[in-house]
């Protein structure tokens, strides 16, 4: 009967680790934080032309909740930083002028169709929020002479990678759709709706 005991003991000692190493959450937690120090908006010309197109590097934060596996909600907060680069505004060729810069804010509802408790998480997502053209003095020459906000909603998706429980990498794109204004300037946003490609690469924690 000691022998018995003995072996129970043994066998226990030697399999808690494997069991607790099973147990030992994979992917997601409940909170996501997100920083991306690398990416680029590129916004394309409107069809009718009056408005010129033009890219920014951008770089921004989210927080994302989750409420299953399946289902989050996330907030972010961007900014498009102004680069010199050329831009054609009406007859104008600027051969090295500086993008006005943007803020962007949003809330999203994220989609994880596979779930989120694994190593690598494809997910959807869209929402709603505003985007803010900023003026500064060196791109008064465009017509930007005040702050503007507008309405903007943005539509898409990316890949999870978690290296470890409580880290990992996250790749993001937005198809961004910054509604029109009458009261906006010439360079942006006035005469129709604008369209913008985002992309976003990032470190990921999860806890």
């Amino acid at each position: 009967m000691r022998r018995f005991f003995t072996t129970v003991a043994v066998i226990a000692m030697v399999a808690a680790p494997a069991v607790a190493y099973a147990q030992e959450r994979v992917g997601a937690g409940r909170i996501e934080v997100a920083g991306f120090p690398t990416g680029g908006m590129f916004f394309t010309g409107p069809s009718n032309n009056q408005e010129p197109k033009f890219e920014n590097y951008a770089l921004g934060a989210a927080f994302t909740y989750n409420l299953n596996p399946f289902f989050g909600l996330e907030g972010e907060f961007g900014n498009a930083v102004g680069v010199h680069q050329k831009i054609t505004f009406g007859d104008n060729v600027l051969t090295d002028q500086r993008s006005p810069s943007l803020w962007a804010y949003a809330g999203n509802v994220v989609v994880n169709p596979i779930g989120s408790n694994r190593i690598v998480v494809p997910y959807a997502t869209g929402g709603l929020g505003g985007m803010t053209l900023r003026e500064k003095n060196d791109i008064r020459n465009l017509g930007v002479v005040d702050n503007t906000t507008y309405f903007a909603g943005n539509v898409g998706g990316g890949v999870k990678w978690f290296a470890h429980r409580y880290f990992g990498l996250r790749g993001d794109y937005r198809l961004v759709m910054v509604n029109d204004r009458a009261t906006a300037p010439e360079f942006f946003g006035r005469h129709e709706v604008r369209y913008g490609h985002r992309v976003y690469g990032g470190l990921l924690f999860t806890y």
